[in-house]
């Protein structure tokens, strides 16, 4: 007697036959049980060939998923349809099914001892993001995609989240009266609502305004988060190389935006502006040169000014509602006498350290009112050049 061997499509129909003889499936949901198995990609072809082989005709309902999966392109509509104001090159999609779909997919293939195969949740979304990148000629990325689906089966609706931007640049600001940071909607509290049209703020009239209006006219962005590298008075200019920022651009429409190295907003302008992967976690320690401008409560006597040189490379200590701490440092002073009450100081320092109190010599030691011995008031204090990684 001889024997044959039984080929892997002759066990996944004998395995077939049991599973039909009590639930009907449909070709994905069949094919999906034995893709693994026989090493095949496509589930519905795989489907579709053991069904012919067995020669039985298609069901019109499916036990497993009640005919969800031949009727993907319902959902596919509205990923396509909300997605069409979005500029993306790859994509995530998550979906959220019946609890009872799960359950029977559990059922089925506990029952009948078939591991190691997809759930069919994942079934739904590698189907989707398949014909879904087919359309749109955009490619599924698990780690860092551009947008990201979630299809809600259970509430018949699908939402999309697109990846923040980062950006990093710079800003000059030439004229004196505009403050760094625009105040938050009063209705909202910066969260967004209608009356701000969800920026989170309804005026634009300082350099967080400025930056921000003009990255929400590029690139249809929702909120502009920005992140300092120092700060500046409403009176103070920024010059020279400008002060560093970063800004994730929350809910971005708009993706590749080729931008000019230089954008001039009104008395703010913008330099090298570019899209990078992520604002640096770590702090950032820069040193400017600031010009200030300072007037004296007494008469400066001949020499006064002199002692001033000794804040060069002294440890500046800084009290926060904290014990003291030696934790900055001024590089180069350059003094100039004005008149017999007041002068000028072109500082080299560390960033962090607050200009007007190391003028009035509030919890900041040593200080100039200390030094001079003569009560002094900062009048304006300009930056010059802002330098970061030092």
């Amino acid at each position: 007697m001889v024997y044959l061997k039984k080929t892997k499509m002759d066990v996944v129909i004998g395995e077939t036959k049991q599973i039909l003889r009590e639930y009907r499936l449909c070709d994905y949901c069949l094919g999906r049980m034995f893709a693994s198995k026989l090493r095949l990609v496509s589930h519905k072809n795989l489907g579709e060939k053991i069904r012919r082989t067995m020669k039985q005709s298609k069901p019109k309902s499916c036990y497993l998923c009640k005919n969800l999966m031949p009727h993907l392109d319902v959902f596919l509509n509205k990923m396509l349809d909300i997605s069409k104001e979005y500029e993306f090159s790859t994509f995530l999609i998550g979906a959220i099914l019946q609890p009872s779909i799960l359950d029977r997919d559990d059922i089925i293939r506990s029952k009948f001892k078939l591991r190691g195969i997809a759930g069919i949740k994942s079934d739904v979304t590698r189907e989707m993001g398949k014909q879904f990148g087919k359309k749109t000629r955009t490619k599924v990325d698990y780690q860092n995609p551009d947008i990201v689906f979630t299809v809600d089966f259970k509430k018949d609706q699908c939402d999309i989240k697109p990846k923040a931007l980062i950006l990093q640049g710079k800003y000059t600001k030439e004229i004196r009266g505009i403050p760094q940071k625009q105040e938050s909607c009063n209705r909202c509290d910066g969260k967004g609502c209608f009356v701000c049209d969800f920026h989170g703020i309804s005026e634009f009239n300082s350099v967080e305004g400025h930056i921000a209006k003009f990255l929400f006219e590029k690139f249809g962005a929702q909120q502009a988060k920005i992140t300092w590298i120092g700060s500046e008075d409403e009176s103070s200019l920024v010059l020279g190389n400008g002060r560093p920022f970063f800004v994730k651009m929350v809910n971005p429409h708009k993706r590749k935006i080729t931008l000019p190295k230089k954008v001039k907003l009104g008395a703010v302008t913008l330099l090298n502006l570019r899209v990078i992967s992520k604002v640096p976690t770590e702090q950032i320690k820069f040193k400017t040169d600031v010009l200030l401008e300072i007037s004296t409560e007494k008469d400066l006597a001949p020499e006064a000014l002199n002692v001033l040189e000794s804040l060069k490379n002294m440890p500046i200590s800084i009290s926060e509602n904290a014990p003291w701490k030696n934790q900055k440092k001024i590089y180069d002073v350059k003094i100039k006498k004005m008149d017999a009450r007041s002068f000028t100081a072109l500082f080299t320092l560390d960033g962090g350290i607050p200009i007007k109190r190391l003028v009035t010599g509030i919890n900041v030691e040593p200080n100039i009112s200390m030094l001079l011995e003569n009560q002094c008031k900062c009048i304006t204090f300009d930056f010059h050049k802002i330098v970061s990684g030092n």
